[in-house]
């Protein structure tokens, strides 16, 4: 992954040539498309380390869509952007896998930090509590392997397993964690440092993907299990 290079999807001219004369004062490499096919082009031709992706694009093109198809493929960082300030639709965008969600008008200072604190969240060595951690760490658990140096989940089978950003910093909780109750403000806490609001339903939501992804059966799920009126327990033992 190139760690400096950046995708913008907007329709919008002047948002795109202004977050690419920003961005690329700051630093970063950045390439600016209007519509979702475009964005698909770019993405066959280079790796990203994140992409500000618009809500709402011309033609019907509904960026929550475009998110979704992401995911289905990669675990890439997504900042979503809108003119929409609307509550329901942040929440369903981060239940879909955004790890940001900003309205427009926004100040360029404050969406490079939001930028930058994804990546740090991204980064193999970024901290998940209070402790730091070891990029050399390798967690086991019920023949599972979390590679924190890598951020790869292996399966039991073998196969890597791709997890978003938020997927992969909540299971790395979990599994530092084995057999505490984690609140869901602990949660909030630990995988995103309050960055955004602590809906229960982005907490509840990332869960239920992640363990579409790792439990045999996610109607009952074995490893994280929930705590009723409190929060969640990982029950996965620890080689």
């Amino acid at each position: 992954m190139e760690l400096d290079r950046i995708l913008v999807v907007d329709d919008d001219a002047r948002i795109r040539q202004m977050l690419v004369r920003y961005f690329e004062d700051n630093g970063y490499r950045v390439t600016a498309v209007g519509n979702g096919a475009a964005m698909r082009s770019e993405l066959t031709k280079a790796p990203y380390a994140a992409i500000f992706l618009d809500l709402v694009l011309p033609n019907g093109e509904n960026g929550l869509e475009l998110l979704k198809e992401l995911r289905s493929a990669s675990d890439v960082p997504v900042l979503m952007l809108t003119g929409q300030d609307d509550v329901t639709d942040k929440v369903v965008g981060l239940e879909v896998g955004a790890d940001d969600y900003i309205a427009k008008p926004f100040h360029l200072r404050e969406l490079l930090a939001r930028l930058r604190t994804v990546l740090r969240r991204r980064s193999a060595a970024g901290p998940t509590s209070s402790a730091r951690i070891s990029v050399d760490d390798v967690l086991q658990f019920d023949g599972w392997q979390l590679d924190v140096a890598r951020r790869r989940l292996t399966a039991p089978t073998g196969d890597d397993v791709p997890l978003t950003t938020g997927e992969f910093d909540m299971l790395l909780v979990f599994a530092r964690n084995p057999g505490r109750v984690l609140t869901r403000d602990t949660l909030m806490d630990q995988t995103r440092n309050r960055s955004l609001e602590a809906f229960d339903r982005v907490i509840d939501a990332q869960i239920v993907r992640l363990r579409k992804k790792i439990e045999a059966d996610p109607k009952e799920p074995a490893l994280i299990q929930s705590v009723r009126g409190v929060g969640y327990v990982f029950t996965g033992k620890s080689v």
